[in-house]
């Protein structure tokens, strides 16, 4: 018999966008997936996440940000702001009473600012290669003279990226983010348990961001850990047992 793939829900924002969603029913905590810059909700550890949480009877959703995916929108107008928003809408109207938040890079920054924003829904943190603040060190700060020149002047530019698609950078993305910046911080008032994952040989966002965002969290229960041959995606065979393992562990409260 031939697999057809479920087409995704959409939730109707008010400002018109429509943002498209899996969601799989199941008990609680749920588990609430964001996905990294540029990426969408089909990649692998999000399906792996959703086979997983429903082979447990787990509750479980993953979306698009708008300008990603199937969801509405042009990626050059998205800022960490307003995927931020997103994200809580999500939360607010596809998820029911405590959640555990996971988060893949750009994702792990979503996953902070979410729980900052929605402190009683939270119930734990995974983040994977947690890029908070990338758009300081990854974007702007990588940009040569003449890039960041033309960037100002042109508003949005492409870059080349080692993942496929070129990098469709935009001047406001980089602007507006700063109001957003964690690591500036004294202090995260965030207090569940956290894991950070992150490889040592992530090529795009240092394993220290890891650190230095675990070192900033007011919880007690805060572990990072370190894989020493993992790279940016987190996508190996080892590397998902180990997702999978960790969030089974912050679901049995451990």
């Amino acid at each position: 018999m031939a697999f057809f793939p479920t087409p995704p829900a959409n939730l109707k924002l008010a400002d018109g966008t429509t943002l498209a969603y899996h969601r799989s029913p199941g008990a609680r905590p749920g588990v609430l997936f964001l996905g990294g810059f540029t990426s969408d909700m089909t990649g692998v550890k999000a399906a792996t996440l959703e086979r997983w949480c429903r082979g447990r009877g787990q509750a479980f959703v993953r979306f698009d940000y708008s300008g990603h995916g199937a969801s509405s929108g042009r990626f050059a107008d998205g800022t960490i702001g307003r995927w931020a928003e997103e994200a809580s809408a999500v939360l607010d109207h596809l998820t029911e009473g405590p959640q555990i938040l996971v988060g893949s890079s750009m994702g792990a920054w979503m996953m902070l600012l979410t729980a900052l924003a929605r402190p009683e829904r939270i119930a734990g943190l995974l983040g994977l290669a947690c890029a908070a603040d990338f758009t300081r060190y990854l974007l702007w700060d990588r940009l040569d003279d003449r890039l960041r020149e033309r960037l100002r002047r042109e508003r949005v530019i492409s870059l080349p990226s080692p993942y496929g698609e070129p990098y469709i950078i935009a001047m406001n993305l980089v602007e507006e983010a700063e109001q957003h910046q964690l690591l500036d911080r004294p202090e995260l008032p965030i207090h569940g348990p956290v894991r950070l994952i992150h490889g040592m040989g992530d090529l795009d966002v240092p394993w220290r961001i890891s650190v230095e965002v675990a070192a900033k969290l007011a919880s007690p229960d805060v572990r990072v850990i370190l894989i020493k041959d993992g790279e940016h995606t987190l996508s190996r065979e080892q590397d998902l047992l180990l997702l999978t393992r960790t969030l089974g562990e912050l679901l049995e409260g451990r």
